[in-house]
């Protein structure tokens, strides 16, 4: 194992796109919009709008089913902007060949992939010919770009996607640091800023546009798991949290918002004690699914501790297997069963994945060759094409690091 990195981003999912003939224009405007409440500067928000067009035309002229969503991102001190997209194909047989200047399948000049890239602080793409694609780039300012690298590349990344006719989504995640101090991440600012060093409120369609919107049983193997106590250090370790708010829409919004301070006030460094702490501070609200990880790469455990249908998964990329860990029935805030934590072994080069019931457990590692190769915000992304439903808040995070 080389150099521990257990670098983490704090984020905001914003606003998704759906593929129509304005794609362009309306993300082009909405990203110029949001790096200007950002505080970056008129050239790098001309860039970041130069960009983001960019990856709504290659969706408009290229891809099926396309989608793009914007992100807030940030550390203790900086703030960004990242977008996101996925398609349901036809996907990129040479994805390294697209993003030379001058490759085009559609007559165009062929600049769009490569400007992305070079404007991007980061980008990465992982594509799956037959299948789709997903994408991501992110951006800091000219002065936050450096200190954004010095941290490296977080190990956890998730989306949210609401409901169709929604505005807010149910799904909610959170990770922070625990463990062995010497060796934690300063954690990102819990209190919101901006780039202009300003508390900011949630950014949603409004702050942006300045309007509203029109508006299978599991085959996995269960985990072979043993109970185990979790009270002590194994070094630095990470805790993933993933709620389902009850239901969909503002309440469950609340719910869920709820649930992640609850796990960012709780002292505790154990699933079972942090899912305590949450029962305790989501009474009275609508409640919800919840499942806490806790990641040790030292000794490679992984102990979870669940209440609900959050599915969570151990993921083996040499082998390709996936192992479910197992939640009680329940609902946090409302009914808490006796809560049990089990202990898993962390696979070389594994990871472990968390999404609520707005995807579907029949994805499979096998089907998406590569995808945990690639950071955790577009592995999740393609899990989100791969699984997601319309039908209902989706929601999925990713945890995956060098160990």
């Amino acid at each position: 194992m080389g150099p521990l990195n257990l670098s983490l981003l704090e984020s905001e999912d914003v606003a998704w796109f759906r593929d129509d003939d304005s794609l362009p224009a309306s993300t082009r405007g909405a990203a110029a919009a949001l790096a200007r409440r950002l505080g970056f500067d008129e050239v790098r928000c001309a860039e970041v709008a130069l960009a983001v067009s960019e990856a709504a035309s290659n969706l408009r002229k290229h891809a099926v089913d396309g989608a793009l969503l914007l992100r807030v991102v940030r550390t203790e001190h900086d703030a960004g902007l990242e977008f996101v997209t996925t398609d349901e194909g036809p996907g990129m047989a040479d994805v390294a060949g697209c993003l030379v200047d001058g490759s085009s399948s559609a007559g165009t000049l062929g600049i769009g992939m490569g400007a992305i890239v070079r404007l991007a602080d980061t980008f990465d793409v992982h594509s799956l010919p037959g299948k789709g694609t997903a994408l991501s780039a992110r951006f800091w300012t000219k002065e936050a770009a450096g200190r954004a690298a010095a941290l490296g590349e977080p190990v956890v990344a998730g989306l949210t996607r609401p409901i169709t006719g929604e505005t807010v989504c149910g799904d909610a995640w959170s990770a922070r640091a625990v463990g062995d101090r010497e060796h934690m991440p300063a954690p990102p600012a819990e209190r919101r800023v901006s780039g202009r060093g300003s508390a900011a409120e949630p950014l949603g369609w409004a702050a942006l546009t300045g309007f509203r919107p029109d508006p299978e049983p599991d085959r996995s193997r269960p985990a072979k798991v043993a109970q185990e106590r979790t009270d002590r250090t194994e070094g630095p370790a990470l805790l993933l949290m993933f709620c389902d708010g009850l239901g969909h829409g503002p309440l469950a919004h609340r719910a869920a918002r709820t649930a992640v301070a609850a796990f960012r006030d709780s002292r505790s460094q154990t699933p079972e004690g942090v899912l305590t702490d949450m029962h305790k501070a989501l009474r009275g609200s609508r409640g919800g699914a919840v499942a806490v990880v806790r990641v040790e790469p030292l000794t490679r455990s992984v102990h979870f501790c669940g209440v609900g249908n959050v599915s969570t998964f151990v993921v083996d990329s040499d082998t390709d297997e996936r192992r479910a860990l197992l939640s009680a029935p329940g609902i946090v805030g409302h009914q808490l069963p006796t809560l049990r934590t089990v202990r898993q072994e962390l696979p070389h080069h594994g990871g472990v994945v968390m999404h609520s019931d707005g995807l579907t457990e029949r994805w499979q590692p096998a089907a998406l060759p590569g995808f945990l190769s690639h950071t955790p915000l577009v592995a999740a992304a393609q899990l989100l094409r791969e699984a997601g439903i319309r039908r209902d808040d989706a929601g999925v995070a990713v945890l995956k690091g060098s160990w």
